[in-house]
């Protein structure tokens, strides 16, 4: 019997669903600023990007602006 001890028991089920909607909202809002706060408080050097993954990326990025080149390139011609 939570919502009498709250003062809750008079407010139509519009007002209730409203209120726990509400609460809803600001608990998860409460969530992720801990986790906002947490983040911001790691050290910036902990984080290190893993040397294998830096260089698939910069070899997919260069495989992908080769390729628009050429692209480009045909459509050149083609017209």
């Amino acid at each position: 019997m939570l919502h009498k001890s709250l003062g809750t028991s008079n407010l139509s089920p519009y007002s209730m669903t409203l209120v726990s909607g509400f609460l809803a909202v600001i608990s998860v809002n409460m969530v992720i600023a801990f986790y906002i706060y947490l983040a911001m408080r790691e050290p910036a050097d902990k984080h290190e990007p893993d040397p294998k993954f830096l260089a698939e990326a910069k070899a997919s990025i260069k495989q992908s602006t080769t390729d628009d080149q050429q692209s480009s390139q045909s459509l050149k011609k083609q017209q």
